[in-house]
């Protein structure tokens, strides 16, 4: 909570600045996301976790989608003659999913795993006023900065055993999409609803010993793919706020 907060008052401090050298306001947003991806890697170790606790009652799920949050703020925007708008801008998102599975044996436990999806982003709008109320986001993109954290929890009875494994940070993706503006108080306040694909890849995850969370020699095969090979599909509601300043 507190490591949020912090991004919060950062990105708030930012706008003020870039907004009171543009058209005196604070601009930011928050929302709603929703994505989707292939975590081939992760979900071939999911299967022969599977195959090795057939004996249980349940089954530890594949990961293929989260859902979080999104903040960010409007570093500029302008609106031309001809009902054109530009918009530049940078937010911080955070998505998470949670599989858990109760293995049911001599020695019962709870096994789960936490998957933790986090970018910082700069991207880029160009949209089209159709009326004073609703616009037209005609193409939105942004390049994305991905770090991804997964955290293995083992429930014994009297110990709790969790291990954590980190992507490299900054990790290279991007997000392109379209969407519908209604601006519910012109300039201040509007609602915002955008889909399209975001694309992401992750060669796998380390704990802090180096040592990789998907691990060749352990399966038969003798090979994993990336632990996330590939993004998809990607949906967003967000409000946007702007604050005139004193």
């Amino acid at each position: 909570m507190l490591k949020h907060l912090v991004i919060i008052a950062t990105l708030l401090s930012i706008s003020t600045y870039a907004s009171a050298q543009t058209f005196g306001f604070v601009c930011g947003y928050g929302g709603l996301v929703y994505q989707s991806y292939n975590a081939t890697g992760l979900n071939q170790f999911i299967t022969k976790f599977n195959i090795d606790i057939y004996e249980t009652i349940g089954v530890l799920k594949s990961f293929d989608d989260a859902t979080g949050y999104r903040i960010g703020i409007i570093f500029f925007r302008a609106t031309s003659k001809n009902n054109i708008i530009l918009t530049a801008k940078g937010n911080y998102q955070s998505l998470d999913k949670t599989n858990k599975v109760k293995i049911e044996n001599e020695n019962s436990y709870n096994y789960s795993l936490d998957l933790d999806l986090n970018n910082w982003s700069l991207g880029i709008d160009v949209g089209w006023e159709i009326t004073k109320i609703i616009s037209w986001k005609i193409l939105d993109g942004s390049v994305n900065f991905n770090y991804v954290t997964l955290t293995k929890t083992t429930d014994l009875s009297g110990e709790t055993i969790v291990q954590e494994y980190k992507s490299d940070s900054g990790v290279f993706g991007y997000s392109i999409g379209t969407g519908i503006i209604v601006a519910i108080l012109k300039e201040y306040i509007s609602v915002e609803g955008l889909v399209g694909y975001t694309y992401l890849s992750i060669d796998n995850v380390y704990n802090k010993n180096g040592v990789p969370f998907l691990n060749p020699i352990t399966t038969t095969s003798n090979s994993y793919s990336s632990f996330i090979d590939a993004g998809g599909f990607t949906a967003v509601i967000q409000l946007n706020l702007g604050f005139p300043l004193l």
